[in-house]
């Protein structure tokens, strides 16, 4: 998943940054209310961090420019303004959550999961395409009972994937919810990984789960038909 991160705290920034990249996320990361406005614009985030007082705009002024434009993002705010009328302005502004500094990165951890089940209607973290499982809140796979070890980039690929399952999903999608804005791999790491999680994922199974549609992109789905 990409998160976007928009604190003008740069130390804070920074170690929020580290944990999420820690946890398999893509993170981009601001320290304004108007370049963060300019990531929102030009990129499709699955959860935004925000922070109320920012330079430039601040995070009530940006939320309400998100929303307006009709941005569904799940958004946490995240400040030291603890009052009741803070945070009732914030969840009615639109907000998702609202977490006071200081905090602990395993609450914050949990509360961007949450966000996730909500965005998703679903009432755990806990994916299923045929027999295989995918934990996301664990980060834990496995196909037919066997656990399968994936690295961090791998399971970020199928948690997307199996998030969009029956979904055909091109590559430039997968690259966009996978990788950071300053990414500069290869043109093909896509593909690579793909193998990498077909060699785990379906190597060793009758039933093919990752499908290729040519010309397209990737799909994961219990059927054979590609």
């Amino acid at each position: 998943m990409r998160i976007l991160i928009a604190e003008d705290e740069k130390d804070l920034n920074k170690l929020i940054m580290k944990k999420l990249t820690s946890e398999g996320y893509a993170v981009d990361s601001c320290v304004n209310g108007e370049e963060a406005w300019e990531y929102v614009q030009t990129s499709n985030y699955d959860a935004i961090i925000l922070d109320i007082m920012m330079p430039n705009m601040n995070g009530f002024e940006l939320l309400e420019k998100i929303r307006l434009n009709k941005i569904e993002t799940p958004v946490l705010f995240l400040t030291a303004r603890d009052g009741i009328d803070d945070r009732v302005k914030g969840l009615d502004s639109g907000a998702d959550d609202y977490l006071v500094k200081p905090f602990s990165f395993k609450e914050l951890m949990a509360r961007i999961r949450v966000m996730m089940r909500r965005k998703n209607g679903k009432s755990n973290n806990i994916y299923t395409v045929a027999d295989l499982t995918v934990n996301i809140d664990k980060h834990s796979v496995t196909r037919a009972g066997r656990k399968i070890d994936l690295s961090a980039k791998e399971f970020s690929i199928l948690e997307y994937l199996i998030m969009n399952k029956d979904i055909v999903l091109s590559r430039d999608k997968i690259e966009e919810h996978v990788w950071s804005y300053d990414y500069e791999g290869v043109s093909n790491m896509i593909d690579v990984y793909i193998r990498y999680l077909r060699k785990k994922i379906d190597e060793s199974f009758e039933v093919k789960l990752i499908h290729t549609i040519r010309g397209v992109g990737y799909v994961l789905r219990k059927d054979q038909n590609e």
